[in-house]
């Protein structure tokens, strides 16, 4: 598969663990994550719920252009994603499942171009689309010097 473009957004632990997001553009905020206990103090989401915010966000944008291309309507859409966390062969706590409920308005819903995009919407979702394909993931830890410590295999 090609690359078709590239981001990096930055990380940096704050105090136990928090974790400062910082995006790659100028105008965005920076986000704080954190675990719920006993690890953290839940004083911002922890990756699971950016998981399933993400492909909410990611399918009702795509939704949203596919009925209203360049302009949708103010508050037209709301979205509701649920995340099942299940423990694996090893006990260890996993993604089980996403579910995501769109609710559109009346406009949308009578829209005449609805047929169209309940066929295609899901499809041009980047996040969903690529979490159902499952996505590869190297990691490498390093240290200070730039030492490389560990890759993932």
């Amino acid at each position: 598969m090609s690359e078709e473009g590239r981001f990096t957004i930055h990380l940096e632990q704050q105090e136990g663990y928090q974790l400062n997001v910082r995006f790659d553009w100028k105008r965005a905020a920076d986000l704080l994550t954190d675990e719920p206990p006993p690890l953290g103090e839940t004083n911002g989401p922890n990756a699971s719920r950016l998981l399933a915010a993400a492909a909410a966000n990611c399918l009702s944008a795509s939704l949203l252009y596919c009925l209203s291309k360049d302009d949708p309507r103010d508050n037209s859409l709301r979205a509701e994603a649920t995340c099942t966390l299940v423990r694996n062969e090893q006990k260890r706590l996993r993604i089980g499942g996403l579910d995501v409920k769109l609710v559109i308005d009346e406009e949308l819903a009578g829209s005449k171009r609805l047929d169209r995009c309940k066929r295609l919407f899901e499809d041009f979702c980047v996040v969903s689309a690529s979490i159902r394909e499952g996505i590869p993931i190297a990691v490498s830890v390093e240290d200070e010097a730039g030492q490389v410590l560990h890759t993932s295999d």
